[in-house]
């Protein structure tokens, strides 16, 4: 039986058993093992691991693990991405989807998607796979993704923000939260059959949905909307970011 020490980062820690946080974590094994397999049988998935040091030496994923080894695992750094981020969600995360949609950004959410249908959907659109499922992150062809830690869909979105460096991405209020179709401009008389009498009467411009009809306007919930945004930007909201 070999043995190799790992000693992870703090935000690593309350992804590890309870009994494990105690560091380090003196992890025993039989024949040869990637550091990748050994750190995921303690149920941290590959795209949770950044920097990886082995007895002081830079290593990747596939390094082979050594009887005596002590291994640093650092956390991921947040991306600095160079092309505008798609996602693709798993199925309990609806809110999160409408959250992301809401600041303009590119989400596929289906209910029922199944993980193979994750999966394929994320290595053929190159999309970044949002999931609580750890198992899932586990998939080896999964190189882009995230695990998230809160239950909360609010918390869940600035975890997202966070780890992606999204700020400079967002574009609010252009896409369908409810389908992720981009919206358009229309004519107040272009949507008023499906107006009720109080909008017809206090509200004159309007987005429409052309994939599933939805139409949106500055309503009660706009305020709350906006909140949410320059809470995530740290900067006050300004009627041109809608445009």
């Amino acid at each position: 039986m070999k043995v190799a020490r790992f000693d992870f980062a703090l935000s690593l820690l309350p992804l590890l058993k309870r009994d494990l946080r105690e560091q380090p974590v003196n992890l025993h094994f039989q024949g040869p093992q990637s550091v990748k397999h050994l750190i995921e049988s303690l149920h941290i998935p590959h795209t949770e691991i950044g920097p990886l040091i082995a007895n002081g030496e830079s290593i990747g994923l596939d390094y082979i693990v050594h009887d005596g080894d002590r291994i640093e695992v650092r956390q991921v750094a947040p991306e600095k991405l160079e092309e505008e981020p798609r996602f693709v969600l798993d199925g309990h995360l609806g809110r999160l989807a409408s959250h992301l949609r809401m600041l303009g950004l590119d989400c596929l959410y289906h209910n029922a998607y199944e993980d193979a249908d994750l999966v394929r959907i994320s290595l053929e659109e190159r999309r970044i796979l949002l999931t609580r499922d750890r198992m899932l992150l586990m998939h080896k062809v999964i190189t882009q993704g995230y695990l998230l830690r809160s239950l909360n869909s609010t918390q869940q979105l600035h975890e997202v923000v966070e780890r992606f460096g999204l700020v400079k991405w967002v574009r609010p209020f252009q896409r369908c939260m409810n389908c992720n179709h981009p919206l358009e401009p229309v004519e107040k008389e272009t949507v008023l059959e499906k107006l009720e009498p109080l909008t017809k009467k206090y509200y004159d411009e309007f987005k429409l949905c052309f994939a599933c009809d939805q139409v949106y306007w500055k309503g009660s919930h706009y305020a709350k909307m906006v909140r949410v945004i320059e809470n995530l930007s740290g900067m006050a909201y300004t009627s041109e970011m809608m445009e």
